[in-house]
């Protein structure tokens, strides 16, 4: 390159990140301030479970009181619902509007283990809307929402899907609401998702723990979140962005975006701390994950996954001061990630093929074994914009990169190395000298080899990770 090349490369990238700080700006004002902690005096009624009925005992089913409880307090404008000390044997209850769940000291939820106390309705599952059981707590077309602590909630016991096929219950699942608060209870996962927000608009999840084997937040075509100050350890991904899955996804294009997840510790035990993915076929936008700290010693700290004929993708992802332990911090696949227990019904074309663009990490401290890992790329979707700038630490494998423009690599300081720092193939920026030559990539077909569209997902452990 160059000299004259090199400085309208810096010209570019510095008008580039000039109009990246500006639009990451006029986005984050959307999404919600922190709030102050929550304060009862300002709800308009506060109606007690026990004075519905609730016995509280962990034996007696309390649905029937508690949904009493949430009705009255819907119908006369909305307050607290108030569930003291004791354990609440439940099936699913649903908010009504302006209605906050208050979990006092000691006081939790507990889902039923029978599954016909859940309703079969519409739900989006794995990318698609189908058939299956209401969540625990559920809401839909409603405003001014939530749920307070320090109680606890315990999901429903059992695997994904129940003897019949349906999906059973999430612990949390809002559908279509606006104005959500979550603050300041734990989460014990049942045998699925722990919380699925679907269609929200602002929404606040502040300082609540969740722990399980399942995904623990999978905010799924939703708009202006913060995630703040959570403590969430799971077995997949510990929060997982979504946007639709293949065609269906597609043709409904209600984007995932405007996201920020800050001050967060996040613990995976075989996927990712934050999975962006697999379905993203209507678009995942505007994610900024900041102070942050993120453990996943047998999978990825952050990873981008779908595959070709999902269409869709990734755009403004960045991430800053971050604290990683894990295999790999950053995995980048765009063509074979996510689900193959199901046909995907695949975009054809070259609309189907998923695309990146403006992704950028910096101030990261690792302790990995592999740094990035973002071969599987199609050169027919190359990504355009990635930027690593401040990653120090120790990991025994560097950084491979495919098919990818606008690259800017400054200020990686690492230890323990054991082969070269950098490979590439049809790669173009900044930082790139030296690097070592790798094979190109192969592109795998579109969708899906195997499975039935619409198919029910297979036994639980069959194909998590979506």
């Amino acid at each position: 390159m160059t000299l004259r090349h090199r400085l309208i490369f810096t010209l570019v990238f510095l008008q580039a990140g000039r109009t990246c700080a500006a639009e990451t700006a006029a986005w984050l004002a959307e999404v919600p301030p922190s709030p102050p902690p929550y304060a009862p005096a300002v709800a308009k009624s506060t109606y007690n479970v026990r004075a519905f009925g609730a016995v509280g005992d962990g034996a007696t089913k309390d649905t029937a009181a508690f949904q009493k409880a949430l009705d009255i307090c819907a119908v006369n404008g909305g307050g607290d619902v108030l569930v003291p000390a004791g354990t609440y044997l439940i099936g699913s209850i649903q908010l009504g509007n302006r209605t906050y769940v208050r979990l006092e000291p000691d006081a939790t939820l507990r889902g039923s283990p029978d599954l016909a106390d859940y309703p079969v309705i519409d739900v989006r599952w794995e990318g698609r809307w189908q058939q299956g059981r209401r969540g625990l707590i559920y809401a839909a077309n409603v405003d001014h929402t939530g749920i307070v602590g320090p109680g606890r909630i315990a999901g429903v016991p059992g695997g994904t899907n129940g003897p019949d096929g349906l999906r059973n219950p999430v612990v949390l699942e809002p559908i279509s609401c606006t104005d959500v608060r979550w603050e300041g209870f734990s989460v014990v996962q049942g045998g699925n998702w722990a919380t699925h927000p679907t269609y929200c608009t602002g929404m606040v999840i502040k300082n609540v723990g969740i722990t399980g084997d399942r995904d623990g937040i999978d905010v799924d075509s939703c708009k202006n979140v913060r995630i703040e100050g959570c403590t969430v350890t799971t077995g997949d991904d510990s929060i997982s962005l979504k946007s639709g899955r293949g065609m269906d996804g597609a043709r409904l294009g209600k984007p995932c975006e405007n996201i920020l997840i800050t001050g967060c510790t996040l613990t995976d035990r075989t996927f990712a701390c934050l999975g962006i993915g697999s379905e993203t076929s209507g678009g995942v936008r505007n994610v900024r994950m900041e102070h942050c700290k993120l453990s996943a010693l047998r999978s990825q700290a952050i990873y981008l996954k779908t595959r070709i004929g999902r269409a869709g993708g990734n755009e403004n992802i960045s991430g800053d001061d971050l604290e990683v332990a894990a295999l790999t911090f950053l995995r980048i696949n765009l063509t074979s990630g996510g689900n193959t227990s199901t046909a995907d019904d695949p975009v054809e074309g070259l609309v189907g093929y998923p695309f990146a663009r403006h992704l950028a990490f910096s101030n990261v401290r690792v302790s990995c074994t592999t740094l990035v890992q973002a071969t599987q790329v199609s050169a027919l979707q190359p990504v355009q914009g990635l930027s690593l700038v401040n990653l120090t630490g120790t990991c025994t494998s560097g950084i491979t990169l495919a098919n990818m423009t606008g690259v800017e690599l400054r200020g990686i300081r690492l230890t323990g190395l054991t082969g070269p720092l950098l490979g590439i193939v049809n790669v173009l920026g900044s930082g790139l000298e030296g690097a070592a030559a790798i094979a190109a990539p192969v592109d795998p077909p579109p969708g899906n080899a195997r499975g039935a569209a619409g198919g029910a997902r297979g036994p639980r452990g069959a194909a998590p990770g979506t």
